[in-house]
């Protein structure tokens, strides 16, 4: 595999990736942390964060209108529910690993 078929296999599962996410909106954000410890909002994240790295300025809400494909604020009306204390305590969990 070269370079240019390697970068258009990652690009693709990156696309994969977001379409599944956007497929999924009952999974709530906090039980993606919880889980894998990321989620929709650290993806926005990373993506500005690579555009800058190569010297491309991406705003941080764009970003995540390319990953919810809509306003953020728009998905938490749509999809968004308030976290159980279940939820809140896994992510609390989580959080206390992650930093061990």
């Amino acid at each position: 595999m070269n370079r240019q078929q390697r970068l258009e296999i990652e690009a693709a599962t990156f696309r994969r990736l977001i379409e599944h996410l956007r497929q999924n909106p009952q999974v709530q954000n906090i039980e993606l942390m919880s889980v894998a410890g990321f989620c929709r909002n650290c993806l926005a994240k990373w993506y500005k964060s690579e555009a800058a790295a190569r010297s491309s300025e991406v705003d941080y809400e764009a970003a995540r209108e390319l990953v919810y494909s809509m306003s953020y604020r728009r998905w938490k009306e749509r999809y968004q529910i308030e976290a159980t204390p279940e939820q809140m305590q896994a992510f609390e969990e989580h959080q206390r690993s992650s930093d061990s």
